[in-house]
C-alpha cells in the first residue's frame, strides 16, 4: 500500500520533506510509501504546502537509514534547500501504479463506514498505522455508531476485514463491538 491522503482527494500524499541534509542544497524526505524505495520512482514531484504548488525536479534521491534525501535540481544551498521543508510530496491518485483486484491503497479505506456481521455501525476508517506485524486501522464514531467508542482494528483481509466496498463506501469487519 502506498501514501496517506484525506478519503476522496484527487491527490495522493507519497511523502514529505522534512528538513535540509548537508550544505549542498540536500533535504531529507519522510517516504509514506510501502516500502519507502517505492518513492524512487518518481523524479518529477508535485509538492504542496499551505496550498501553495510547486513543481521540482529531482536529479538524486537515495536511501539513508530509514528515510530518503534527495536533491532538487538547481537548489545548491542549504539555506534555499531549507524552504522545501514542510512540503508534502503529492501525485494524482490516478497516477498511482495499478493493484489486484483484492489490493486497496491506504487513501481508498480513509472514510469507509465499518460494520460489523451483527450489522453494527462500529464508525469509520480515520487512518491507518504500520505496526511491523499488520497494519491497524483507526476506527472513529460517525452518525449512527453503535457507541462514541474509537477502536483499532487489524487490516487483515480475510480475517478480520470481510468485505471492502469502494462503490458504496462500506467495509465488513468479523470485530464485537463490545471489543
Amino acid at each position: 500500500m502506498a501514501g496517506t491522503p484525506g478519503a476522496n482527494e484527487a491527490h495522493v500524499v507519497l511523502g514529505k520533506i522534512t528538513t535540509v541534509y548537508g550544505i549542498q542544497g540536500w533535504v531529507k524526505v519522510h517516504s509514506f510509501t510501502d516500502p519507502m524505495e517505492n518513492l524512487l520512482d518518481y523524479r518529477q514531484w508535485q509538492i504542496r504546502r499551505d496550498g501553495e504548488l510547486r513543481q521540482v525536479q529531482v536529479d538524486k534521491i537515495r536511501a539513508h537509514g530509514n528515510t530518503l534525501v534527495a536533491h532538487l535540481k538547481g537548489v545548491d544551498d542549504r539555506e534555499v534547500a531549507r524552504e522545501y521543508a514542510g512540503f508534502e510530496i503529492i501525485l494524482p491518485a490516478d497516477q498511482l501504479p495499478s493493484l489486484q483486484a483484492d489490493e486497496y491503497y491506504w487513501h481508498q479505506l480513509i472514510g469507509l463506514t465499518v460494520t460489523n456481521q451483527s450489522g453494527e455501525l462500529l464508525g469509520q476508517v480515520d487512518s491507518l498505522q504500520e505496526t511491523g506485524s499488520n497494519d491497524v486501522m483507526l476506527i472513529k464514531p460517525c452518525s449512527g455508531s453503535v457507541d462514541g467508542r474509537e477502536r483499532l482494528l487489524p487490516y487483515l483481509p480475510g480475517q478480520f476485514v470481510l468485505n471492502i466496498d469502494l462503490a458504496a463506501g462500506t467495509m465488513l469487519v468479523d470485530w464485537d463491538a463490545d471489543f
